[in-house]
């Protein structure tokens, strides 16, 4: 398996919208995701003209074929010094070490690029595969936040995973 990590193109719309549009993949999203075609052009759109400064946004690409996405975004203020990582990957893909290996590659770089110490995320707990691919990576579990997030009129719990350089 050849994978890579690549700054977003304009043309890689398709891809985006063939392997997103999956329930399995949006459930575990806390904020709504790109639902057309163009909604996803607008997406990609933006992720490719970035200058980079506050987010760092990257395809995940395997054997050739965009597969997904990750994404680091950087905070402000009196939390100027961490960095919020996000990513989802088509389930054609899932159960690879693809974004395990991923989340590695890109927060190597992030600690090279920015002035951070420290990269969290926040996922679903009962998001079990990205927990995993978080602790494969070398995050650590900070807490469980009970019943943090309401969404489609659900309480969720999410964990504070980080790697602190």
């Amino acid at each position: 398996m050849n994978f890579e990590l690549k700054k977003w193109k304009k043309t890689d719309v398709e891809n985006f919208f063939k392997y997103s549009h999956n329930t399995k993949i949006t459930k575990n999203m806390r904020d709504s995701f790109p639902s057309t075609l163009d909604d996803c052009r607008k997406t990609v759109e933006s992720f490719s003209c970035n200058d980079e400064t506050q987010q760092c946004c990257r395809a995940i690409v395997v054997n050739g074929e965009i597969a997904g996405c990750i994404a680091l975004f950087l905070k402000s203020g009196v939390y100027c010094k961490n960095a919020e990582i996000a990513y989802w990957l088509g389930e054609p893909f899932w159960g690879r070490g693809i974004m395990s290996k991923s989340i590695k590659q890109l927060c190597r770089t992030a600690f090279e690029q920015y002035d951070i110490v420290r990269i969290f995320a926040e996922p679903y707990a009962q998001n079990i595969c990205s927990r995993k691919a978080l602790e494969k990576a070398g995050f650590v579990l900070e807490g469980i936040m009970k019943k943090d997030v309401y969404k489609n009129g659900n309480f969720f719990d999410y964990c504070m995973y980080a790697l602190v350089k």
